[in-house]
């Protein structure tokens, strides 16, 4: 037992230093584990080719990015290719620049119709402005939205052509983070969009949260006062001269399922048609009422029992949910354009 003791108690200078050098080298291999990688996502839309994604992989397994997804569309007889990958990587050995860069050598290799990367925590988040209303349930999803940070964005105003009393709960939520409202009473005969452009020409895009959309007579609609009411609606939301002007995404949410029931009321237009699912709608605006490409879509079953009350209910819980998914599917890069009318969702 003595002899064990000594032998134990009494290390050899070689075995010291080995033992040293080891728990050094262990905590050298535990910091690099603990430092801290950052998030990525790219997405690249060019004509198909031999080689895209093996380009691709190394050129992130070259600055030592790690991909953890990759999604790849490329569909038949269309000579187009589209992917969207998911990456970590550390910082200090692939700067934001150099991502760039590297990537747009991508791009112009095999002709790149768009090739776009985001790193959420490093590149500024998406500035939009947000039109609505009388109508307040969408609206007051993307505020929560912003105000929980489930969506990377900043709210710069709240563009309405409904006035609201200062002592909604909008407005006060509005003044509390300090968000702009204009007021602009508009007409069908003046939407007051050289006004509108001055104010959202700082914007990433653009978010219609049941902008003009027969707004002024929902009451009515929803608890039959009226009957036979002959709906004021839009040949268009914004026309085409904004959205040339503006140059970039507007996004709208239509309480239906398009292309079913475009235009005002489509609540009602179904309610009438006895149909057995109602639906909401995401979609691009474009020139043309109601038929731009279609983002998100999400339905219920409804039935014999349903009134318009309950219609419209149903209808404005799927319009907040799929003006939330599609607007967080655009900021992760998940949506491409797809043809003349149609869109690439990852």
């Amino acid at each position: 037992m003595n002899v064990l003791r000594r032998t134990s108690s009494q290390q050899h200078p070689i075995f010291s230093k080995i033992t040293k050098r080891s728990l050094k080298t262990l905590k050298l291999q535990g910091e690099s584990l603990d430092q801290p990688l950052t998030h990525g996502i790219h997405v690249f839309h060019c004509p198909d080719a031999v080689g895209i994604v093996a380009k691709l992989s190394e050129c992130i397994a070259s600055r030592g990015g790690n991909i953890l997804g990759a999604d790849i569309f490329a569909p038949p007889n269309k000579h187009i290719f589209y992917s969207r990958s998911e990456f970590n990587f550390d910082p200090s050995k692939w700067s934001r620049e150099q991502m760039d860069e590297d990537f747009l050598k991508i791009g112009a290799m095999f002709g790149a119709i768009r090739s776009v990367v985001r790193v959420p925590d490093l590149d500024p988040k998406y500035k939009i402005a947000v039109f609505a209303s009388k109508q307040d349930h969408c609206l007051v999803e993307l505020l929560h939205a912003w105000q929980d940070r489930r969506l990377p964005l900043d709210i710069s105003c709240v563009i309405s052509n409904h006035y609201r009393d200062p002592d909604s709960h909008v407005m006060r939520f509005l003044e509390r983070h300090q968000i702009r409202y204009h007021f602009l009473d508009t007409t069908a005969v003046n939407k007051r969009e050289e006004e509108i452009l001055t104010l959202v020409e700082d914007t990433d895009f653009l978010v219609l949260a049941r902008y003009m959309q027969s707004a002024d007579c929902y009451d009515e609609i929803l608890f039959c006062i009226v009957v036979n009411l002959s709906l004021r609606s839009f040949d268009e939301i914004l026309s085409g001269n904004f959205l040339k002007t503006y140059g970039k995404d507007v996004i709208n949410i239509h309480h239906g399922l398009l292309p079913s029931f475009k235009g005002g009321n489509p609540s009602r237009q179904a309610f009438d048609c006895g149909v057995k699912m109602i639906g909401a709608t995401t979609h691009f605006v474009t020139e043309e009422l109601d038929a731009g490409p279609i983002i998100e879509q999400m339905v219920e079953r409804v039935s014999h029992r349903d009134n318009l009350q309950s219609f419209v209910q149903r209808s404005e819980n799927l319009e907040r949910q799929c003006l939330y998914k599609a607007i967080k599917y655009y900021c992760e890069l998940r949506v491409l354009p797809y043809l003349e009318n149609k869109t690439v969702v990852f």
